[in-house]
């Protein structure tokens, strides 16, 4: 759920409490400042995408500052009154595949302290039997006091609990303290001081990873179990026992161009595995697509172990070509499910379902969704799988919903295929079709959504209300759904002690909103605007941080007198790429300096990615080639003056041609002078743009009698988010930012130099975390900054190789 990194704090405590799978967490930082001067304390935590942010409140010198939750609008506009400098700050932003990042910094006097304290809530999601409480932790520093306690209380009963780390060792696994009775589970871990340590003496500590526990509840009761508390109630249905329901699916596969390398090669591997897992009952058909669409076979057929073999062989054979024709792919999917209907080849009580794989972008979407949505009729469910970035995943999810469906994104990484596995997992075995669930007309109303298209194995329906008669004697229930209908009078009063406020009411009200805001993607305009005004009216009445509310926190004021202002957003899935709405954007900063080490600073994350050029000198090198802009950089290589006695050679960039090709100008740089040309001719000249990206060289001089080393030059980037998204070259490739992902951290080769796993580009690489220096702000020593290594010349991090990037002359344009 969560991860705390609170610079150097003193206490954190992570503090979760379940009733009835509605999680409230309370996360608590303290930090004291023990330095002669004022400096900056940082408080991050990641939570779910799913969960809502309620409170955030910051405690210094006895001053509470406690967020306010305000229409998002309105909140821009107190913003930017309040801040005369322009300059925005987005709280929330995307971490990972799960998680989103709030995080907040504020000033502190010398020797005193702040409190962070933030709270959020999330209905529990069942997947595949379980329910997950995820907290991921990774405070980078020794804690004083440190705790996780969860508490849990189910009144069906619990079945089973387990708690488990990714960074547990042998000496940390006895901590984790679990205490489950008939309805009630405790779980803590609370290592002290010296058992977070890497190694007896050393500051480093073991506290680095994902803290997970997983449950479930006892169901003996066919039609699941209704709570009610203070005038509301929660309908939890999931039967313990149903043969599952044939399916017919069809696999729409991309591809186009695009899918070409390992996208392709995982897509192919995954398949491999779901069709090994089709059940003999069931019926299938694949249909690749690029600008052609093609069948396997012309009709849907039997999941005998020969088909299942032959389709196998025939997956094997797809490759990566041509352009994208999503449209005709999935169409043809829904012809073959009609005639396969209409020729009563395919079970009468079975379910018919497309599952779509692309990694691209429509032609003319609206008319894709349209033409689909009419062919599919009522019967039928959309499932798409949304591969990496480019997707336009906010179109797959609205087309997927119109058709009874849902979608997901699919991250490149070397995982891919275990995604693409996990995701089929969850769809494919429907236990219940048309699921309808029936409460009392004249005993309830404001009913979350009762109607689902199916009930997957492992999953659960969860409808909540309102009651208008708190005196009900019993409680009618009704389930309709194809092939079943049954009636339950039961219903379950929890214990007053082990609830946490109006749960059932904030449940109601989470479970609404969530709706809410999907129904407010679809429809026509009118149904758009009244769920974006209802999802509205009550996230601010309840308090909850959504796509439609932001939470102001006036931080105190600094010693120029400002007070400024932060914003909380909540993300949705379609930006989450991005740091949120309200900020100006990543301030990146990339630099090459030494031996040439190339260093791309990402401040919204606190972090930074490391790698080494190695190649002879003379070789020139693109920095940055911008095709919009016009403005291009190349770095020539120099070495020392002689290779030294233990046989090493160092490099450095020597010289930079600078190009802007639509001024008609270029810049060259090297350790002895600065020459200006302007259509080939050396001139003096002064040129001044506006909004445009600064670059800063360095030059570092070196005694001039040195018997092996020589003057150099460092390289780094200003305002480079000013480039146009075309910029590529070393650096330039990374000036929009790069998403990635940092797992598995273990020992190195070197005791201070730990490595891990890195997600990126679809690739998966063993990274080393170290230093390098930044000589932009101390010139003569350089700022030691932390960053994630990538080895073999950032084979891996960079596109393509390091050689694609060698040119002929510093002025080159081609």
């Amino acid at each position: 759920m969560s991860e705390l990194l609170s610079g150097f704090p003193s206490i954190v405590i992570v503090d979760c409490t379940v009733t009835s799978r509605f999680a409230h967490t309370v996360m608590t930082s303290k930090a004291l400042n023990k330095a002669k001067v004022s400096q900056e304390i940082f408080f991050e935590v990641e939570m779910p995408k799913t969960a809502f942010i309620t409170n955030f409140s910051m405690e210094i010198e006895n001053r509470f500052y406690v967020g306010e939750i305000k229409e998002k609008e309105k909140a821009k506009k107190q913003y930017e009154k309040a801040v005369s400098s322009g300059q925005t700050a987005g709280l929330v932003k995307a971490s990972g595949r799960k998680m989103e990042k709030f995080s907040v910094s504020v000033n502190i006097a010398a020797e005193s302290n702040v409190t962070f304290i933030l709270t959020y809530e999330e209905l529990l999601q069942r997947k595949l039997g379980l329910y997950e409480i995820l907290t991921r932790v990774k405070p980078k520093s020794l804690i004083q006091e440190f705790k996780i306690v969860t508490n849990i209380y189910e009144p069906q009963g619990l079945s089973s609990v387990d708690a488990h780390a990714t960074f547990l060792s042998n000496d940390l696994l006895p901590l984790v303290e679990k205490t489950v009775s008939d309805k009630k589970a405790h779980i803590s871990f609370s290592p002290t001081r010296d058992q977070q340590r890497k190694c007896p003496g050393c500051d480093g500590t073991l506290i680095d990873g994902d803290f997970i526990i997983k449950y479930d509840v006892n169901r003996e009761k066919n039609l699941g179990d209704i709570q009610i508390v203070n005038g509301y109630f929660v309908h939890f249905f999931a039967p313990p026992v149903l043969p599952r329901v044939p399916k017919n699916v069809v696999f729409v596969i991309d591809r186009s161009g695009s899918m070409n390398g390992m996208k392709m090669q995982q897509t192919r591997e995954a398949m491999l595995a779901i069709l090994k897992d089709l059940d003999e009952e069931d019926h299938f058909a694949l249909i690749p697509f690029d600008s052609v669409t093609e069948v396997w076979k012309e009709s849907l057929t039997k999941a005998t172990k020969q088909n299942v073999s032959d389709a196998m062989d025939y997956i094997k054979t797809i490759d990566a070509r041509g352009s994208t024709g999503m449209a005709s792919g999935v169409t043809k999917g829904i012809d073959m499910l009609k005639k396969g209907r209409q020729e009563n080849r395919l079970p009468e009580r079975s379910t018919d379902m497309i599952i779509l794989l692309t990694d691209g972008v429509p032609d003319g979407s609206s008319y894709v969704r349209s033409n689909v949505g009419s062919a599919m009729g009522e019967k039928m469910s959309l499932y798409c799988l949304g591969f990496g970035n480019d997707v336009d995943y906010n179109f797959l999810d609205v087309m997927s919903k119109e058709n009874r469906g849902m979608a997901r994104r699919i991250y490149e990484a070397s995982d891919a295929t275990l995604q693409l596995q996990g995701f089929y997992e969850e769809v494919a075995s429907p236990l219940l079709l048309d699921v309808d669930l029936r409460y009392p007309d004249n005993a309830v109303d404001f009913l979350t959504t009762n109607n689902f298209a199916q009930l997957f194995n492992g999953s659960e329906i969860v409808v909540a209300g309102r009651l208008t008669d708190n005196n009900l004697d019993n409680f009618l229930v009704e389930v309709l759904g194809q092939g079943v209908s049954a009636l339950d009078w039961t219903a379950m009063y929890p214990d007053d002690e082990y609830i946490f406020g109006d749960f059932t009411e904030r449940l109601w009200a989470y479970l609404t909103i969530q709706q809410l805001l999907e129904k407010s993607k679809t429809g026509d305009s009118n149904m758009k605007a009244n769920a974006t005004a209802k999802a509205l009216e009550m996230s601010l009445k309840y308090s909850f941080v959504t796509p439609l509310t932001s939470m102001v926190v006036t931080k105190p004021e600094t010693e120029d007198g400002n007070a400024d202002p932060v914003i909380a957003d909540k993300l949705t899935e379609g930006n989450s790429g991005m740091i949120s709405q309200l900020s100006s954007g990543v301030l990146l900063s990339s630099t090459v300096d030494g031996d040439p080490h190339f260093m791309i600073e990402l401040p919204d994350r606190h972090d930074a990615l490391c790698f080494n050029i190695n190649d002879k000198p003379g070789t020139i090198f693109n920095l940055v080639s911008d095709p919009e802009s016009g403005i291009v950089v190349h770095g020539q290589i120099i070495g020392d003056k002689k290779i030294s006695p233990d046989g090493t050679m160092n490099t450095y960039f020597g010289s930079f041609g600078i190009i802007h090709q639509t001024l008609g100008v270029r810049l060259e740089v090297n350790t002895q002078e600065i020459s200006v040309f302007q259509d080939n001719k050396q001139v003096n000249l002064t040129v001044t743009l506006k909004d445009s990206v600064k670059f800063v060289i360095l030059l570092h001089k070196v005694w001039a009698k040195h018997p092996y080393h020589r003057d150099y030059l460092g390289f780094y980037t200003v305002d480079s988010h000013l480039l146009s998204p075309s910029v590529h070259g070393l650096l330039g490739q990374f000036y929009h930012g790069i998403e990635y992902e940092v797992t598995g951290l273990r020992p190195g080769e070197h005791p201070d130099k730990p490595d891990a796993t890195m997600y990126v580009k679809g690739h998966e690489l063993n990274v080393t975390r170290g230093w390098q220096r930044d000589f932009s702000r101390d010139v003569k020593n350089g700022e030691r900054v932390p960053c994630w290594f990538i080895h073999s010349n950032g084979t891996g991090l960079i596109d393509g190789d390091a050689s694609h990037y060698i040119v002929s002359s510093l002025f080159t344009t081609d």
